[in-house]
């Protein structure tokens, strides 16, 4: 008689869900490969990792293996060719880039060039820069993946794996606990990363534009050398409603440079974000290094691109949806800075945005941003910011989306960790803190698709 193998709990679809558990369970369909590489599961969700058939290749490709056609149901078992959490975390965590050879030696040149531009950026005014940052990028959009202007690879896949979990188990239909509170569709966050003294000069009328509009936002400060950060200025930051965070040390592009250099630096930035009383951080530049994350003391950080092609450090975490490492919850920025969007694409509208956010709605996540109070001093800058904070406001007022401070989304996010469905007489309720925010919806397999209804 042959032995069933133990099944495998695919934690990562679990909490992308909260559904019960036992329905992303699995087994592995043979024996893991030693080597990663890339392959597809089903025509829109592209894979990194370990696969027990098929090939793996080294980077993209058009012609990447479908290990879809390697799954099979036996006895009510889904047996999968991978292991999903194991493929997500390296989606999330930018393994798939960081691990390549040809990714490893570049990066060696590019710290090299990364010291010397730092060295001399406080003497570079911004259209020298902007000059450098351009020829640096000139072919970002050439880069095939992550899929520029969104990459919902993650969110694609946890919607497949749910599909073929379902049909596994032969049921049509799955409850979970809604993604966002009082059953919004989305959720928006508004962030400033405050980078030299004209920019924390302006933060009194940023905010001013902004009541104007009735969103409140983040202000990620520098805690030291770009310029004084007197109690006066945070606590008027606070007392307005905003929100204080801190941003880097010292924003010189070096911090995620060496292993010690982090490590010693790491100290004072947690005691700055105490004295700021700071529940989030972003790295200067968003340059990052998620295996470091576990020496940062913060709740929650904001440092990961969805997909990196104009930022200094590519790759992107592939998802729109907030994500554990560890015990920090990451709040991606999915969308572009205002920076890249005016300098580097030279684009004044909000047409872009607007792109960005219905593709990021579709998949029900973090609509989130950077606007610099360095870089919209110009009227014509100022102009677009408004344009989009009405924007915002609009879709907030049709019920679209909920706009929040960073804190907030990540207080209602850790709460949804936390919360678990449970059947009581025949009828499903959620159980735990925060619960009476909290929405009940369901998964509904429809042919080859999954589809979503909020009860």
């Amino acid at each position: 008689m042959q032995t069933v193998p133990a099944s495998l709990r695919n934690q990562a679809l679990v909490d992308y869900y909260r559904c019960p558990e036992g329905i992303g369970d699995f087994v592995l369909a043979g024996k893991l490969s030693d080597d990663s590489g890339f392959f597809r599961f089903g025509p829109e969700a592209i894979c990194y990792g370990q696969t027990s058939s098929g090939a793996r290749a080294p980077g993209m490709r058009a012609d990447l293996h479908d290990s879809l056609q390697d799954v099979s149901t036996e006895d009510s078992t889904l047996r999968l060719p991978f292991d999903p959490t194991q493929v997500i975390d390296n989606l999330r965590c930018e393994r798939y880039f960081t691990n390549t050879a040809s990714v490893k030696t570049k990066s060696i040149l590019e710290s090299i060039i990364r010291s010397s531009y730092y060295a001399v950026r406080p003497l570079l005014p911004v259209p020298v820069r902007r000059h450098i940052q351009r020829f640096r990028l000139k072919d970002w959009d050439d880069i095939s993946f992550p899929h520029w202007p969104v990459d919902r690879t993650v969110d694609v896949l946890m919607e497949k794996l749910l599909l073929v979990s379902l049909q596994a188990h032969a049921i049509q239909r799955v409850p979970f606990i809604w993604f966002w509170p009082e059953g919004s569709p989305s959720c928006t966050i508004v962030t400033h990363d405050v980078e030299a003294l004209r920019g924390r000069n302006f933060c009194t009328k940023l905010m001013d534009i902004n009541d104007s509009a009735g969103i409140k936002s983040s202000f990620q400060v520098v805690p030291e050398g770009r310029y004084p950060v007197p109690e006066n200025f945070l606590n008027e930051i606070r007392q307005r409603g905003f929100e204080v965070n801190t941003h880097d040390l010292n924003h010189d592009g070096r911090l995620f440079r060496d292993r010690k250099i982090f490590l010693q630096r790491v100290q004072r930035i947690n005691q700055y974000g105490k004295e700021f009383g700071a529940a989030g951080f972003r790295s200067g530049a968003l340059y990052r290094n998620l295996d470091w994350y576990d020496a940062l003391d913060f709740s929650y950080d904001l440092s990961v691109p969805n997909v990196g092609h104009l930022e200094a450090q590519q790759g992107g975490c592939c998802t729109v949806m907030p994500f554990f490492v560890g015990k920090i919850l990451e709040l991606p920025l999915t969308t572009t800075q205002d920076y890249s969007l005016f300098q580097i694409l030279q684009d004044y509208s909000i047409d872009r945005w607007k792109k960005q956010i219905a593709l990021i709605m579709e998949k029900h996540g973090l609509i989130s941003f950077i606007v610099h109070p360095d870089y919209i001093l110009e009227k014509r800058a100022q102009d677009t910011y408004k344009s989009l904070l009405e924007y915002l406001a609009q879709l907030r007022f049709d019920g679209k989306t909920w706009v929040a401070l960073p804190r907030e989304a990540n207080d209602w996010w850790r709460q949804r960790s936390q919360m678990k469905l449970a059947q009581v007489n025949g009828a499903w309720r959620i159980e735990g803190p925060g619960k009476e925010r909290a929405r009940i919806a369901y998964a509904v397999a429809n042919d080859d698709k999954l589809t979503y209804e909020i009860e």
